[in-house]
């Protein structure tokens, strides 16, 4: 610690590379962070759903839930099987069922149920207003901030427009990406008579029952028509309507481990040019008493702090910017929000220690064991 004023000193007295070095190490933690966040987001849905006991089923052989289409009297059967706890028919809209950034979720469901299946609470509006007019809706306060949307205000996409009657706020920032609507609005929209069908039914089994046994017993009822189902736990669900996102986001993971080496790569460089520009200065210092271990550490101790400033400012940055913009990816209807975590922040920041760490030790090396007479002699 002793070492760390004429540290700062060195690094100051050369401003120009070490900005440039902390300015690249910053970007790079900040990629870093952003690619973590959507594998935070993966994570936190599949642990989400696994844990709730709820099915979804589907028609069979459909991908998109523009294509579903499943008749809503079913709930009534399915209802009625042991160990079913309640049944919610649920019709889809999206405006796009392939990967995208801006992906628009409406889930219209009857409102009496609503309340009862989605663990979520209004911030703003009231329910009132949504349950007496068919045309309102309620929105995640994620999708609110993305789109500028305040309770009262017309939304619109495509020939679909709803009035905002309330902003919702949930513990699942996936869940803050929907917009609900009534089921009856959806079923009548403009170009589409789907009154007597839904997209989905979501099956709320009672605690202890099996949801694969339950998935089989569901359709296998249904096998010979009139309307052939798929059903699978939530998670399984959600888990396959991502399909190649998911493949996506795992791959995301190399970009990850290419911003690690580009902070190592950075600070190595900055570490060697400064060990050569300060060659006869490490000689100087042994002459006048400093050991090669501590020269080894006044240079472990600069890649270290280049390094760490880096990440600090490359990790505040992303959870700031994570945190303001509520972003969110999604495909076929389902939505991964970017999350913002305090274990991304701490895993950032220990990328850039580990870094600045391993970066340090061959230009250490180097000045710890140059012989004094030769660097003295050094131009």
């Amino acid at each position: 610690m002793k070492f760390i004023p004429y540290v700062l000193k060195t690094l100051w007295r050369h401003r120009s590379r070490t900005i440039l070095t902390v300015t690249g190490s910053a970007v790079a933690i900040f990629v870093f962070c952003f690619v973590g966040a959507v594998q935070e987001g993966m994570n936190d849905l599949k642990k989400r759903q696994e844990s709730e006991g709820t099915l979804i089923s589907f028609q069979k052989n459909k991908f998109c839930p523009a294509t579903s289409h499943l008749p809503q009297d079913y709930d009534l059967q399915i209802g009625k099987l042991a160990g079913v706890k309640d049944v919610v028919p649920v019709q889809v809209f999206t405006n796009n069922c392939r990967a995208s950034l801006d992906i628009v979720v409406f889930y219209g469901i009857p409102p009496k149920k609503l309340r009862a299946s989605r663990d979520f609470e209004l911030i703003a509006g009231n329910w009132g207003e949504f349950e007496k007019h068919q045309n309102a809706a309620v929105l995640g306060q994620a999708v609110a901030k993305r789109r500028g949307i305040s309770v009262g205000d017309k939304f619109s996409i495509g020939d679909l427009s709803v009035d905002i009657a309330g902003i919702y706020q949930s513990n699942d920032p996936a869940e803050e990406n929907y917009i609900y609507s009534h089921l009856e609005f959806l079923q009548r929209r403009k170009g589409m008579n789907g009154v007597g069908t839904v997209t989905q039914l979501e099956i709320f089994l009672e605690e202890g029952i099996d949801p694969v046994a339950k998935c089989s017993e569901i359709d296998d009822i249904y096998r010979a028509g009139p309307v052939e189902t798929d059903t699978r736990p939530k998670g399984v669900f959600q888990a396959k309507s991502l399909g190649d996102l998911v493949q996506l986001i795992n791959m995301a993971h190399y970009l990850g481990y290419a911003c690690v080496g580009l902070v190592l790569s950075l600070v190595a460089t900055t570490s060697v040019m400064s060990v050569q520009d300060r060659i006869r200065e490490h000689a100087v210092l042994q002459t006048i008493g400093f050991s090669g271990a501590q020269v080894f550490h006044l240079i472990m101790a600069e890649s270290f702090l280049l390094s760490m400033a880096g990440g600090l400012i490359g990790v505040g940055s992303a959870m700031l910017v994570l945190e303001i913009s509520s972003l969110s990816m999604g495909a076929q209807a389902v939505a991964i929000a970017f999350t913002p975590s305090v274990r991304l922040a701490i895993t950032g920041t220990i990328v850039a220690a580990i870094a600045g760490t391993l970066a340090g030790i061959a230009p250490a090396v180097h000045a710890a064991s140059t012989e004094i007479v030769p660097a003295l002699r050094h131009g």
